[in-house]
């Protein structure tokens, strides 16, 4: 049995593992041990005496990758724009922008549920976390929302979408994780997403005016604010901005020059304004002990994911099986997009039964290969490839779109974890309350996958500006 057969083998038993409902890192560590001691002990002829040398080996490998790997320093990032959400939470940030966003737009049709996606696309930029965005803003926004007479599958539905935005817009946590496994540039990753994760929530609250056009009582509009009260909102939103505006100027000097400094520093240093605003508003001992647990919490839970499958990841590499599915894929008698489509749709159903991180970090060592086969290698010319586009270009746009597909699964039945956040926070709502109300919001994400697919641009122009493309 050659070794891509053994890989085959070992990657369907992890899938079911998975879809059991074993943890994605616990399955992945497990079936990349297991798959190693294979192949090893399949190189020594399957010999009785060489097994346990075969494990010894298998063993030393697993425990040696996920370390190197996890100390580096692009990984830093993640516990730290983890940390400026919750405490950007504990400061308050959350209910000013949800104000601001209310008096300036709840006069449109469904002028408060537009102003929930827009004020949590705002939060998304100081917050790597999705869940946690869903979880405030099912606090903050989804009483505002019933108290005004809005259906409550639809109010929840819009939470739970609107909180996936986290994910897209930096800085993610997730957008991390893809650039470090496709090892691209962590800034020029982070600031593409600015764009799309402006247009989804565009689209997101364009979709909802019409809804709400169209079915009258679905979303009232909230009028009577004067222009004074309006005004009187913004300060509560430039603490934000001042966060956003440090990032970017750590990714990316806009006016010329020098970045500051790295993105892990940008993100300390957010993190550290963030916590100073916090303790101006009053933040106690106890409401800081609760941001810096949970942050290590998902933190950690991010970590295990990681280090579970990079010791999968290195028993691929020994068993050659993402060369196979690269040979495999430019074999195939279709377009370059056709193939994307389809490899999208894919990431749709398997969204259904893993998590977004989880879903990513074991299919990209796969996928990305076959995706830069594909457009014609590593080293075509822009004019020359499928899409388009070189390869650091096409990293970046299918690292987006990705992302973008991977926010489905956290509102996709039977586990999209935000739906469950948000109807743990709002006992009065079910988990099937939740799926049903982010129905709508399917479509707006595959317009948004549509136009970001169509138009390149929008991803690529502010990476462009860094790389000097």
């Amino acid at each position: 049995m050659d070794n891509t057969t053994i890989g085959i083998i070992v990657s369907s038993g992890m899938l079911v593992l998975v879809i059991l409902g074993m943890r994605v890192g616990f399955a992945a560590a497990l079936a990349g041990l297991v798959g190693l001691v294979w192949v090893f002990w399949a190189k020594f002829g399957y010999a009785e005496d060489k097994f346990f040398k075969a494990l010894t080996i298998a063993v030393k490998t697993a425990g040696q990758v996920p370390h190197s790997k996890i100390s580096m320093q692009a990984l830093s990032l993640i516990p730290t724009f983890i940390l400026i959400g919750f405490l950007a939470y504990y400061a308050g940030l959350t209910r000013t922008l949800f104000e601001a966003a209310k008096r300036w737009i709840a006069w449109l049709p469904g002028g408060l549920a537009v102003s929930t996606v827009f004020a949590t696309a705002g939060f998304a930029a100081v917050s790597g976390a999705s869940v946690a965005t869903s979880a405030v803003f099912a606090r903050i926004a989804i009483p505002e929302m019933l108290k005004i007479g809005y259906d409550k599958k639809f109010s929840a539905g819009v939470v739970a979408a609107a909180g996936t935005l986290a994910s897209l817009i930096p800085p993610s946590a997730i957008l991390v994780i893809y650039a470090i496994i496709v090892e691209q540039d962590v800034g020029a990753l982070l600031l593409a997403g600015f764009l799309p994760g402006a247009f989804s929530a565009i689209i997101y609250g364009s979709m909802i005016v019409g809804m709400a056009v169209f079915f009258k009582n679905l979303g009232p509009p909230v009028k009577g604010f004067s222009w004074k009260e309006k005004f009187a909102s913004l300060p509560g939103v430039f603490p934000i901005v001042f966060v956003i505006l440090i990032i970017i100027f750590f990714i990316y000097n806009p006016f010329g020059g020098d970045a500051w400094g790295t993105p892990t520093e940008g993100g300390a240093l957010g993190a550290f304004v963030v916590l100073l605003m916090a303790l101006y508003k009053g933040m106690r001992w106890k409401e800081l002990k609760s941001a810096l647990l949970e942050t290590a919490k998902l933190s950690v839970m991010i970590f295990t994911i990681i280090w579970g499958v990079l010791i999968y990841v290195r028993f691929l590499g020994f068993a050659d099986l993402p060369g196979a599915f690269s040979n495999w894929i430019t074999s195939l008698d279709y377009s370059p997009m056709v193939i994307l489509i389809f490899i999208l749709l894919a990431y749709a159903v398997l969204g259904m039964f893993m998590d977004a991180i989880g879903m990513l970090v074991l299919t990209l060592p796969v996928v990305y290969p076959a995706i830069i086969a594909l457009n014609g290698g590593e080293n075509v010319a822009a004019a020359d490839a499928a899409f388009g586009m070189g390869s650091v270009g096409l990293s970046i746009w299918f690292g987006i779109i990705v992302v973008k597909m991977a926010e489905l699964c956290l509102i996709t039945p039977p586990i999209g974890l935000n739906c469950f956040v948000v109807a743990g926070v709002r006992p009065d709502i079910s988990v099937q309350d939740v799926f049903r109300g982010v129905a709508p919001f399917f479509v707006a994400d595959a317009l948004t996958i549509a136009g970001l697919i169509a138009f390149p641009a929008i991803v690529l122009y502010l990476p462009n500006l860094l790389l000097g493309g």
